[in-house]
């Protein structure tokens, strides 16, 4: 296995699991969070797509699909066009509303554009410094492997909320 088909593998595993947790459930119910400092199905499926895009983009040096297939205009957020998550208070969680097919839509088309950036890959690729804003800089390598964790550790939380609300009274 080579290192592009590694990272395919990795990152297909969410993009396969991913529409199941938004699947047959209604706006309100992608919404409902098990506490008001919680995070809900809606929020974390928007940030697990938001990080990848913004990653895997920024990585590459190439346009997000957030802003250039028009995510931000369908998912009409109330936030800065960059926004992706991170560091959100509470309030703002609550804010993240969606239609289980908007974010499933999304994450495909980020998925569809990670998978054609990994493809492209080769060993030497994955030394090369993405951010220097960091002490170590980040390398591709590190930059791919945080974007791994992060969206498969979102989904498992998505699928646990999934399964707290199905056990809803």
């Amino acid at each position: 296995m080579n290192v592009s088909e590694l990272l395919t593998d990795a990152l297909g595993r969410v993009r396969e699991q991913m529409p199941g947790v938004v699947a047959g459930l209604g706006d309100d119910e992608l919404a409902w969070r098990p506490d008001p400092e919680a995070n809900s199905i809606a929020w974390l499926i928007w940030h697990l797509s938001r990080i990848e895009d913004d990653h895997v983009a920024g990585a590459a040096g190439s346009d997000q699909a957030w802003l250039a297939d028009g995510w931000a205009d369908r998912f009409g957020l109330p936030f800065d066009d960059h926004e992706h998550g991170y560091a959100m208070t509470a309030a703002d969680v609550g804010k993240v509303r969606a239609t289980g097919d908007l974010l499933a839509g999304y994450y495909e088309a980020v998925a569809a554009r990670t998978a054609a950036y990994v493809a492209t890959l080769a060993p030497d690729d994955l030394d090369r410094v993405v951010d220097e804003a960091w002490d170590p800089p980040v390398t591709l390598g590190v930059r791919l492997v945080s974007v791994v964790n992060e969206v498969n550790a979102h989904l498992g939380q998505a699928q646990y909320v999934r399964g707290l609300l199905e056990r809803q009274p």
